[in-house]
């Protein structure tokens, strides 16, 4: 079982006298413990018993002795499956018991993350109830009917089996904005919050997709409208087209998406498999995408040559492909022809309203420069963001239209804001002034309602302003990836951690393979106390890009909590960035109670970053115990909007002896963080 919090006092459910009531076991990761409650709490109330750690573990009992007789003693076992669950340890053992002993299991998924091997083969015959396809509402209708079912054929008596409840009577009110994407879609075409408790909040209607409950046969399906589009191969002579093979991609990407049937994965996680020479059925599978795009790119002169094909991904079979020879001018055109004639192998229609018609090539040479902007802010050094800065500028000012370039630079801030690549404080306000530019050209830029959105929660702490801009962003483009992950930082700045979970699987879900989105969701769990999970999303960060700074120094954090001060040593030696380097250094320094070696480490780091990121010495003094300096640092951190700060004051371990102090809450109040 997974590490959950045991706040709950025991209620002894298997020991009612409910007759013939079905005993249900619940397991669950400790990431879930909301979702698992309110299923409990739905099966509860129609008279099924249910038994789930911590609430039902005696005390004095052994927590192993107790879980493994409940398992023994339980008729059906619900697995509440998610990517956490599938991380955990303890799950995959109650699994495995729950198997040998032949348990009937219900699988409950929340997520669409794969399977490891070992669940693959414990619930290979398992029945599976779909959240992601239904919404919480008719999944839980869902599973009631199956359990009740169970009961029928495995007993005479049943006094449940034929108690069908009423959906609108099963629990409370439960965000499911990201269970799924297009739950998100729904919930904001509903005008709902995304990332407010769960008080006032109105249930998400079903998807009428599908039922949701089915036989596993396989267990991580791949949706057969899923797809991936690979970055181009630069074929030209002299090998200096990167950023425009890099371009016709994305541009391919974004036309496709904007397909309502078909998921199309995110072009981070698409492009971490740049000049790799992975086969296309492993990248497929890595990616969850059953179609995967290819091509190259050759330009001489003005003109350009661009093959494209269609590849299923599960078998490895060619569904389409097709060569063009075109002047540079009919790009555009290009590009749509390639997107439609993949819609069209896939029996699909791209929407008119999106055709070259409606689209206008801007100027060739702000073309070009936007496309090499894109290429230098992929690679997100501190010079690379500054150089595509530079880029979309000079777009803008050859073509002050060009809505793409508008929104790239004000993605371009927002990064800069992330890494302290510049002051956060100019970062957020060059962000929003470049996401009002992309408005005035666009009132309908879902990219510029995202970018406000964190702005307003960055800069001003006006959490309602931020929700009403993502709530736009949202309604625009349900499955943006940036504006879910941007919404899951601000739930988890303000502590609400079962939504900024699921607003950070939704983003992961249409771009798995994001090590930015990995990063900042192992940082909210850090803040969260949730140090196992936070290891889990951290080495998947790394596990996906190595080079990505300030993930081993989140895990050498995890390490100085748990007081395992060498393998702290270890892991901070593995970071890749000076700044977070020194940062965590001085830290484990004085752990080890080499306080000079700390005290040098840290005046390096404020010669370094005091100035760009000063929440990083306050943690460092707080985590020595020096009180006024922390809050001094602390102070410039909020002055200089310092979004290390936004994500892990509330909770980040080393701030634990300052949360008595009155200069911290009055802290909290000016950032509008205390109810």
């Amino acid at each position: 079982m997974a590490d959950r919090a045991e706040s709950e006092s025991p209620r002894g459910a298997t020991e009612t006298t409910a007759g013939t009531a079905r005993r249900l076991f619940i397991s669950y990761a400790s990431q879930d413990a909301e979702v698992a409650q309110e299923t409990c709490s739905a099966l509860e109330s129609v008279g099924f018993l249910c038994w789930m750690a911590p609430r039902d573990v005696k005390p004095g009992a052994q927590y192993a002795d107790a879980i493994v007789r409940a398992i023994n003693e339980a008729q059906v076992v619900v697995l509440v499956l998610s990517a956490s669950a599938i991380a955990s340890s303890h799950v995959g053992r109650e699994v495995e018991r729950a198997a040998s002993k032949r348990k009937q299991i219900i699988t409950f998924r929340l997520d669409g993350a794969p399977l490891n091997p070992a669940l693959e083969y414990f619930l290979g015959e398992s029945q599976w109830i779909d959240v992601s396809a239904l919404g919480m509402r008719a999944a839980l209708a869902k599973l009631t009917e199956a359990v009740g079912q169970e009961s029928v054929t495995s007993t005479q008596a049943n006094p449940v089996g034929k108690r069908f409840v009423d959906a609108t009577r099963i629990g409370k009110p439960l965000i499911v904005a990201a269970a799924a994407v297009i739950g998100v879609g729904a919930l904001v075409a509903l005008g709902l919050h995304i990332w407010r408790s769960s008080r006032g909040a109105a249930q998400a209607p079903a998807v009428a997709a599908s039922n949701g409950l089915q036989a596993n046969t396989t267990p991580a399906a791949i949706s057969d409208k899923s797809i991936a589009v690979m970055p181009f191969a630069d074929m030209s002579e002299n090998k200096d087209q990167e950023y425009f093979a890099d371009g016709m991609a994305e541009e391919i990407l974004d036309l496709l998406a904007k397909i309502p049937e078909l998921s199309v994965i995110g072009r981070t996680s698409s492009f971490q498999f740049k000049g790799k020479s992975e086969d296309l059925r492993t990248i497929g599978a890595r990616l969850g995408a059953a179609f995967v795009v290819e091509g190259s790119v050759r330009r001489s002169g003005p003109r350009i040559r661009v093959t494209a094909q269609l590849v299923d991904a599960r078998s490895g079979a060619h569904r389409w492909s097709e060569s063009y020879d075109r002047d540079f001018g009919d790009i555009l055109t290009l590009q749509d022809e390639i997107a439609a004639g993949i819609a069209r192998a896939l029996q699909l229609s791209i929407d008119a309203d999106e055709s070259a018609t409606q689209r206008q090539l801007p100027n060739a040479q702000a073309y070009a420069l936007y496309l090499r902007g894109l290429l230098a802010q992929d690679q997100q050094s501190f010079e690379k963001l500054y150089e595509a800065v530079r880029d979309f500028e000079q777009a803008l000012a050859l073509n002050p239209a060009f809505l793409r370039a508008a929104e790239a630079l004000a993605r371009t801030h927002v990064d800069q804001g992330f890494d302290e690549a510049v002051l956060s404080r100019d970062a957020w306000q060059s962000a929003r002034e470049a996401a009002q530019r992309a408005l005035r050209i666009d009132a309908k830029s879902a990219t510029a309602h995202a970018v406000l959105g964190l702005v307003h929660a960055e800069v001003e702490f006006d959490w309602n302003a931020a929700e009403t801009e993502i709530n736009q962003a949202l309604a625009l483009n349900p499955r943006d990836s940036a504006a879910l992950c941007y919404a899951a930082i601000i739930a988890g700045a303000r502590g609400l951690k079962p939504q900024s979970q699921r607003l950070f699987s939704a983003s992961l879900a249409v771009d798995p393979l994001n090590p930015y989105t990995q990063q900042h969701f192992g940082q909210m769990l850090v803040a969260a106390g949730d140090f196992a999970g936070a290891e889990v999303a951290l080495r998947k960060s790394i596990a996906i890009n190595a080079s990505f700074d300030g993930n081993h120094y989140q895990l050498s954090k995890i390490d100085l909590a748990r007081d395992e001060f060498q393998a702290a040593f270890k892991e901070i030696q593995q970071e890749v960035t000076s700044d977070a380097k020194n940062a965590g250094l001085a830290m484990v320094y004085y752990a080890l109670r080499r306080k000079g070696d700390s005290d040098a480490t840290l005046s390096s780091l404020i010669r370094e970053s005091g100035d760009t990121w000063p929440y990083s010495v306050a943690t460092v003094y707080a985590y020595r115990g020096e009180r006024n300096e922390a809050f001094k640092w602390l102070e410039k951190g909020l002055a200089s909007r310092d979004s290390d700060q936004l994500e892990g004051i509330r909770g980040d371990p080393e701030f634990a002896a300052l949360r008595e102090d009155a200069r911290y809450r009055a802290l909290l109040r000016r950032m509008n963080l205390l109810e």
